[in-house]
């Protein structure tokens, strides 16, 4: 596994990234920047973990509303199925970004 350090809202993270996945990985920080620094700079949320939660349900809600034949294939842990109950599937993102963000600040 490749570590790779990454920047998210200005602030440092050293994540781990299967060998040929770096590209992917660099993508999904990009996005999750982006996201996080929009509603940072929207200026209504201040505190870094909720900007992250409320940056993860936007991105969740944008996956589900793709096809499922256009969306990637996620992690089953974090699947979302269109028409299904998406309560459920937020939930558990939520809980895992909680379980992720309590630890040593390494997102992966």
């Amino acid at each position: 596994m490749k570590q790779l350090e990454v920047q998210i809202m200005g602030q440092g993270y050293l994540l781990g990234a299967p060998e040929g996945g770096e590209a992917r990985l660099l993508e999904a920080v990009e996005r999750v920047d982006t996201a996080m620094c929009k509603i940072r700079d929207a200026g209504k949320v201040k505190a870094r973990d909720r900007i992250a939660v409320l940056a993860a349900l936007n991105l969740a809600f944008d996956l589900s509303d793709r096809p499922a034949a256009a969306a990637p294939a996620a992690p089953p842990s974090v699947a979302l199925h269109n028409g299904g109950d998406h309560d459920a599937a937020l939930t558990a993102l939520i809980q895992r970004l909680d379980a992720t963000l309590g630890e040593d600040g390494r997102l992966i």
